[in-house]
């Protein structure tokens, strides 16, 4: 079963409210997305940890429901 696109930021920006967000469909498939957020909350913490708060905001999904996130994460400049 695949995800849209929306449904990904939608939680992104549930966990996230601040977050912009955007989703790009890689394959067409609805399996293999790429998203950038960008987030206050990351300011001063390490990347493996902004990665970490993405995924939880997904609830498990990835490697389920979504096969494949490549991930980018910043803070605003």
């Amino acid at each position: 079963m695949a995800m849209a696109a929306g449904e990904i930021e939608a939680l992104i920006k549930a966990a996230l409210p601040d977050a912009r967000v955007t989703v790009e469909d890689l394959a067409g498939d609805g399996d293999h997305y790429a998203a950038t957020v960008v987030s206050e909350q990351f300011r001063g913490i390490p990347r493996i940890r902004q990665h970490q708060i993405v995924y939880a905001a997904l609830h498990g999904r990835v490697g389920g429901e979504l096969h494949a996130l490549a991930l980018q994460t910043s803070a605003p400049d």
